[in-house]
């Protein structure tokens, strides 16, 4: 960042210093047709091609501190207001340079706009240029920054998910070390290690799933994939969990003269569609329904999800997607739920160019629909060419 921002302040300031033209009085601004409100840009048509040609947002400001020229990305960023820079903290960087004449990088949070709390990470350079005017240079990094952030709370969360069945473990087979002599104390030992392995194995192959799902491998060589067949697969998969719990699933699969097929993974997709039964069969309570429902059409193949259970409430449904994210912990833990569920069915609903969208009011139950491409019958005039993914990143 430094070297590059470094050779293009460089570049920039070399073609101003050959074509700034000095203020001349107010028959020049009279002949440019400036007004008070927006000052005559000091650049020649040459140097500002070179300032519209990069990407970084570009501020030059005079010796008024007002804004003469601004890429159009400074004024959707609120970075600019009509000829004024919108936040302090650019003012005085600004100010500091024309000071002291060095150049400054610096990174500052400033507020996305005048309401709410959102922030924009800037990566700033300011270099002066001839009669006072000051060039800034900025980069948004804000997204990245949120990036780098979700990657190292996914690493902290996957830590200590690994941590608490791994640490189960230690301390139950300590515990049955001691009662070897009791029979029943073994068993009951050994019952309970079952289910932190099985949930440990869980855990792991639902983080392989979403790498994987993350990673360029995730849709390789799709194939055309009977989304009826993934649903009664999915179905079948928690039907026993189903019946222990007293809850009961109905599944309409649309008419069987219309196809229901898409392009895809054919596990991916009866994957999402098992983690969401089992999200609604965990969270529903004895003695209640889950339906499932097909629905084919020429554009798209939909499935949908609904259950009786408690709903999710409205705070909560924005984040419902996120890795490791759960509405109720406790409950999660008890059935257990790895948190990686939902965020396994965003990804793949999204690497086959779909969507997944939920309703949920509490104590009315949750209604999840996943929307995918149809695919479209193969003809000499319009060959299907499977190939093309459409990933999501987080």
């Amino acid at each position: 960042m430094v070297a590059v921002l470094a050779a293009v302040v460089a570049l920039v300031v070399g073609i101003v210093v050959g074509w700034l033209l000095r203020a001349r009085g107010t028959r020049t601004a009279a002949a440019s047709g400036a007004t008070p409100d927006r000052p005559v840009s000091p650049l020649a048509p040459a140097a500002s091609d070179v300032l519209d040609a990069l990407s970084s947002v570009i501020i030059v400001l005079n010796a008024s501190d007002k804004v003469v020229r601004s890429s159009p990305s400074a004024g959707a960023l609120g970075l600019v207001r009509h000829t004024e820079l919108s936040h302090a903290r650019l003012l005085d960087l600004v100010r500091e340079v024309r000071r002291d004449g060095e150049n400054r990088e610096v990174e500052l949070e400033v507020a996305r706009g005048p309401l709410g709390s959102a922030l924009l990470r800037l990566e700033v350079r300011a270099a002066r240029l001839r009669a006072q005017h000051v060039l800034l240079l900025i980069e948004d990094r804000t997204q990245s920054r949120r990036v780098e952030e979700i990657r190292r709370d996914f690493v902290v969360n996957v830590s200590h998910e690994l941590k608490t069945p791994v640490s189960g473990l230690t301390l139950l087979a300590e515990a049955m070390d001691e009662a070897r002599d009791d029979s029943e104390a073994v068993h009951r030992f050994a019952s309970r290690m079952q289910i932190e392995t099985t949930r440990l194995a869980r855990l792991v192959q639902e983080i392989v799933d979403l790498s994987r799902l993350q990673g360029d491998d995730a849709l390789d060589e799709p194939v055309l994939v009977d989304v009826r067949s993934c649903a009664k697969e999915a179905v079948g998969h928690v039907q026993l969990l189903a019946a222990d719990k007293g809850i009961s699933i109905s599944t309409a699969l649309g008419a069987p003269t219309v196809p229901a097929e898409v392009y895809g993974d054919s596990n991916l997709i009866t994957t999402a569609l098992r983690n969401l039964v089992e999200n609604a069969v965990n969270y529903s309570d004895a003695d209640t329904r889950v339906s499932v429902t097909v629905q084919p059409g020429t554009e798209f193949v939909a499935v949908v999800v609904k259950d009786q259970g408690s709903g999710i409430p409205p705070a909560e449904l924005d984040r419902i997607f996120e890795r490791f994210y759960r509405v109720d912990a406790a409950r999660s833990r008890r059935t257990g739920g790895t948190g990686l569920g939902l965020a396994i069915v965003k990804h793949v609903t999204a690497n086959h160019g779909g969507e997944v969208t939920v309703w949920s009011e509490p104590g009315q139950g949750s209604t999840f629909t996943v929307r995918l491409p149809a695919a479209r019958p193969e003809s000499p005039d319009n060959p299907v060419i499977p190939g093309t993914t459409r990933k999501v990143s987080t």
